[in-house]
């Protein structure tokens, strides 16, 4: 009896040595484990919290150092507290920090990939409508070539036709004047009895195929003064013909540029034989040409024929002449 209370004595304290060593080795393997995934957490966040940094995106809430969690304080609070603490902690997981999610060098490539395909279909736009332009700047730039390669046409329609009804006109009147007025020679003279000023006269005998009238001689004049004579009779009107001294004064040409060599210009009346001259001219009737520089036109009377010089702006009958 007394052999197995002695060994009692020496087995049950060895039995109860090796059980707490047991739970103490438990309780080691356990710490380090646990300390093993925390380095692991601290190291990945470490990683992270640098690539933003370099990045230069903004550190966001879970990019903390595991260190300064409570879940950290609170499991070496647990191991200096006792068995009792840690215990709860393994039965209860702590919940690892989960940082949020943040760009990653290869979201921005593809966001800058994504800008320049949007651009390039931007630009791609353009060209197609810049074409479009181009071909409706050509067509319309060939469309106004013809318009005017048209236009240069109907002008030149237009003025051949002027030309031709200039034409039509100088024959008309030439014939009208010849069939209605008189003709001397080879030419035809004929009246007007419209009031124009003596450049306007000639002009209008022009475009009707003929100048004003320019008797060369003494037969032409005579014969022009029966005409007038007897177109306008009983009144005596003046009536412009082509003489004029405007180049020069004293100098008269005829419309043609031709000097003039035979005048009939009009002359005051003569006293009687017998009775004394008068010095003062007719007051009525003065010799010709009298003007000066104010008068550089002739004009014929259509009663005695006689030529006046008077100022060109003035309104008068007017006689064309024809070639025949």
């Amino acid at each position: 009896m007394r052999a197995a209370w002695l060994l009692g004595a020496l087995v049950v304290p060895q039995l109860l040595g090796f059980g707490q060593g047991a739970r103490e080795v438990e309780r080691e393997w356990d710490g380090g484990w646990v300390g093993a995934q925390e380095e692991e957490r601290e190291r990945e966040a470490l990683m992270l919290k640098h690539l933003q940094e370099a990045m230069g995106l903004p550190l966001g809430r879970g990019d903390k150092s595991p260190a300064d969690t409570p879940e950290e304080k609170g499991g070496w609070g647990a191991e200096e507290d006792g068995e009792e603490t840690e215990e709860e902690e393994e039965a209860t997981p702590t919940p690892s920090p989960s940082p949020s999610p943040s760009p990653t060098p290869e979201d921005a490539i593809s966001y800058i990939l994504g800008r320049l395909a949007g651009l390039d279909a931007g630009l791609h736009q353009l060209h197609v409508r810049l074409h479009v332009l181009d071909t409706r700047v050509a067509e319309l730039t060939r469309g106004l070539r013809q318009l005017r390669e048209a236009a240069g046409d109907t002008r030149d329609a237009v003025q051949t036709l002027q030309e031709a009804q200039g034409r039509t006109e100088r024959e008309r009147g030439r014939l009208e004047g010849c069939l209605k007025g008189l003709r001397v020679g080879h030419k035809c003279f004929l009246l007007s009895r419209d009031f124009e000023a003596q450049a306007s006269a000639q002009a209008r005998c022009v475009v009707r195929g003929g100048s004003l009238a320019q008797p060369a001689d003494r037969q032409q004049m005579e014969s022009l003064s029966r005409y007038l004579r007897a177109a306008l009779a009983p009144y005596n009107w003046p009536v412009w013909l082509g003489v004029h001294d405007r180049r020069a004064e004293g100098l008269y040409l005829f419309e043609n540029g031709q000097r003039v060599s035979f005048f009939a210009w009009h002359r005051s009346p003569r006293p009687e034989p017998g009775s004394a001259p008068s010095a003062a001219p007719h007051p009525l009737s003065p010799d010709q040409p009298n003007g000066g520089a104010l008068e550089n036109c002739v004009a014929q009377a259509s009663d005695d024929g006689s030529w006046w010089d008077h100022d060109c702006e003035r309104r008068l009958y007017y006689v064309c002449e024809f070639p025949f």
